[in-house]
């Protein structure tokens, strides 16, 4: 893939962080520990937030220049994280709270796995272009190093002239 065709991917993903904050504002996970469930759901609910948010942003900073590698990965590893946080969440939702809801995230969270796939495949490909150039550069350098420190004829090197 391209970085033009990426970015509409990007721009996807950063819409569906979006749309995850407004479905975890659904979930009322305080009453969920009142009935017993444990304090890690809203740490969990809590990362959540944060992640969504910061899968927002990545998203569409990315876009603008979705060569950059190290943001790629950085988005991806949120991404990842959000999906676990997002599959904890649901089953605490269809345990503690009703199965319309949970149903409902899972759902939404379902929407994203083909646009983390194409991503993931970009991320790849952008990595093999970059290993590709790197490669070259090395052999290039390699050539230059051997130019500049090849022998010199023997002439040079006794101080006689032919």
């Amino acid at each position: 893939m391209t970085p033009w065709e990426i970015a509409p991917v990007l721009e996807e993903i950063g819409a569906f962080g979006g749309r995850l904050t407004t479905a975890r504002e659904r979930l009322d996970v305080k009453s969920w520990v009142q009935k017993g469930a444990s304090e890690t759901y809203l740490a969990q609910w809590q990362t959540c937030r944060e992640q969504a948010g910061a899968v927002t942003s990545g998203a569409r900073l990315l876009a603008r220049n979705p060569e950059k590698l190290s943001a790629g990965m950085e988005l991806l590893f949120r991404m990842q994280v959000l999906n676990i946080m997002v599959g904890s969440l649901a089953e605490g939702t269809r345990r503690y709270q009703t199965l319309a809801d949970a149903d409902q995230l899972s759902a939404l969270a379902g929407e994203i796995g083909p646009d983390r796939e194409r991503f993931e495949r970009y991320l790849v490909g952008l990595a093999e272009g970059l290993e590709q150039q790197l490669s070259v550069m090395d052999r290039e350098a390699q050539r230059c190093r051997g130019i500049l420190t090849a022998p010199a004829s023997s002439s040079t090197r006794t101080g006689k002239k032919n």
